[in-house]
């Protein structure tokens, strides 16, 4: 594993698994099959990695006792080869044209979004992950899980990793749905409010009348229609980066036809120039938090896209070739996760005031670099594998030397 992790990180071309071996600087001393073999048939469990890595992530970037917040999201990675297993046509959010389709392996990914003090921005780390593979069509076999469900088996891994924390998931609203109904009590939920959905009053106190109790309010109707009565007051918002003055309204209900009993709250938000409605609606199960900080931590949902992009572009997640079952689920998983690593290994033995003096030397252009990147760590990281002192390379500087004295006594 530590030899594919320095080859993932040192490779600067196609991250194979025979390319991880190569970078590595294995090839023609042991057999590539054995890369193989570690992704396709050997016992470890991808997992017990990800909740150790999660536990190190935590550690390292969260204060002690405090919450930590999971993005979900899943992404596509093109295969086409007809025994390639998982691989179905399926949503790609990168394909161009009207169907939006492509064929490939896609993943459900859970990762920590956490502030790195050497970084400009918040980052999500990836730490768990579950291949998806859709139903055949017209029936319900062949697939696996909804993304929805392996989503929330995902938190349930690291909510059971990370006793004592509070646990705040946040997703798009492709992962709303029922399987959120029963959280732990110190895990919430927050997603964005589909336009059709229809909301009611909290659940009414009892009358002491005949009959069963009323288990839902009145109707309150869609986002649009709350929008249209509600008492919005002007607040600032922390999104993106930005500090925003917006109005917001915050409204405890029921999310009945996906929550069920549930007790919610509903988020409105509206631009200062804004000419609809609402510019957009959450809703989360985090009854206790403002609407500000609400705001704030669905808008940190959006580093996981920008870590699914590094992964791809910088780190070559989808670039093996894998076909067989284990594999194809081992495979990208373990380089998106090598991610992470980079990450804590930079937290460990990085030094951002020396990287960003050395990069301004060679661009001086760029005066206003404050932040180490990724492209960065892994600079760093491969110029210090490339000048490490290794046992052997010690033993060979000492002969060296030894040598010089001798002929130096000589003269």
């Amino acid at each position: 594993m530590t030899v594919l992790v320095a080859g993932i990180l040192g490779s600067p071309g196609v991250r194979t698994v025979t390319g991880m071996w190569q970078a590595a600087g294995l090839a023609g001393r042991v057999h590539w099959s054995r890369a193989h073999r570690f992704f396709s048939r050997a016992v470890w469990d991808p997992d017990a990695v990800g909740v150790a890595l999660a536990r190190a992530v935590v550690a390292g970037f969260v204060a002690p006792g405090g919450a930590v917040t999971v993005a979900v999201d899943d992404t596509l990675f093109h295969r086409y080869g007809k025994k390639v297993h998982g691989a179905r046509y399926q949503h790609d959010g990168s394909a161009r044209g009207r169907d939006g389709l492509g064929r490939g392996n896609n993943f459900v990914i859970a990762g920590i979004v956490v502030t790195v003090p050497f970084l400009v921005r918040e980052i999500c780390l990836p730490v768990l992950f579950r291949l998806h593979v859709p139903h055949h069509k017209g029936t319900s076999t062949g697939g696996t899980a909804s993304k929805t469900t392996q989503a929330r088996a995902l938190v349930d891994l690291l909510t059971t990793a990370l006793p004592g924390r509070r646990i705040h998931v946040v997703a798009d609203a492709l992962y709303r749905g029922p399987v959120w109904r029963d959280l732990p009590e110190r895990a919430t939920f927050t997603t964005r409010l589909a336009s059709n959905a229809v909301l009611y009053g909290p659940q009414p106190a009892p009358t002491g009348r005949r009959g069963h109790p009323a288990w839902k309010g009145p109707r309150l109707g869609t986002a649009a229609e709350i929008a249209a009565t509600v008492t919005w007051r002007r607040a600032t918002v922390a999104r993106y980066g930005n500090t925003d003055t917006v109005d917001i309204a915050v409204i405890d209900c029921l999310w009945w036809g996906s929550l069920h009993r549930t007790p919610v709250r509903l988020i409105l938000v509206r631009d200062l120039d804004e000419t609809k409605a609402y510019t957009i609606a959450l809703i989360t199960t985090a009854r206790t938090d403002t609407g500000e900080e609400i705001v704030a931590r669905y808008a940190s949902r959006w580093p996981i896209e920008q870590t699914i992009k590094d992964g791809k572009e910088l780190l070559g997640a989808g670039d093996p070739q894998s076909r067989l079952p284990q594999a194809v689920e081992r495979t990208t998983p373990f380089i998106l996760a090598t991610l992470t690593i980079l990450v804590l290994w930079y937290h460990h033995a990085g030094n951002a005031t020396n990287d960003l003096a050395s990069h301004r030397r060679r661009a001086p252009w760029y005066r206003h670099k404050r932040h180490v990147s990724i492209e960065d760590m892994l600079t760093a990281f491969r110029r210090a594998r490339i000048t490490a002192t290794t046992p052997a390379r010690a033993a060979t500087a000492q002969i060296n030397h030894e040598a010089t004295a001798r002929a130096a006594t000589a003269a």
